[in-house]
């Protein structure tokens, strides 16, 4: 943490979201951390509800604290049975945490359900508005699934977020959404209203949140 000349306190952020069990943007994501305060992690850390601990074994050396959520390719729970030995990693659905006085909330899974089967942890959009009720005004949102509209363009130019997160970020006005998801949006960003929207993908973003 720093602050600018205006003595406006600045967090440094990693984002990144869709690893997928690639070890070796895992690696660099180590590598990455050691010059930021707070790692967020959007979800997918495995493929097809396996493989979550290769990724985990080695961010785990991270001491920064981290705040993760589960992807659709990994349930809250296995994240959270994988993260057990990482101290300084919280896994997020439907709630948050307060880290150097930001807010934090988490949503995972795959929102709407996808078309991949029985396999893939999704939620429909009312589940996902439940969970979404006690998200925190100005805070920052970690999201699997991309709001409809933003950052959610698949290959083939559909749009596949999600309503109900999009509607939440325009009552909340949250000042950063860090999604993932939709691979073929990795690495871009937009605008909501006044909150910035980041489809993190796997290579990493440092973000500067002020």
């Amino acid at each position: 943490m720093w602050y600018n000349v205006s003595g406006y306190l600045i967090v440094k952020l990693l984002l990144f979201s869709d690893l997928h069990c690639n070890a070796q943007a895992a690696r660099k994501l180590v590598e990455q951390s050691r010059n930021v305060d707070v790692i967020i992690g959007a979800g997918d850390f495995g493929n097809i509800r396996r493989g979550v601990d290769i990724t985990i074994n080695i961010l785990k050396v991270i001491d920064k604290p981290a705040v993760l959520v589960p992807g659709n390719s990994e349930s809250e729970s296995e994240l959270a049975e994988a993260c057990l030995d990482w101290p300084s990693a919280t896994v997020l659905h439907g709630s948050g945490i307060e880290i150097d006085g930001v807010d934090f909330y988490g949503l995972g899974g795959g929102i709407p359900i996808t078309p991949f089967g029985s396999w893939s942890y999704d939620f429909t959009e009312e589940q996902a508005k439940a969970l979404l009720a006690d998200c925190p005004e100005g805070g920052v949102l970690v999201s699997h699934s991309p709001p409809y509209g933003a950052v959610d363009v698949s290959s083939n130019g559909e749009s596949l977020g999600s309503v109900a997160i999009r509607k939440t970020i325009e009552h909340k006005q949250p000042k950063l959404v860090v999604c993932g998801h939709i691979h073929a949006s990795a690495g871009k960003h937009t605008t909501i209203g006044s909150t910035v929207v980041v489809n993190a993908g796997r290579s990493g973003i440092i973000w500067e949140l002020a």
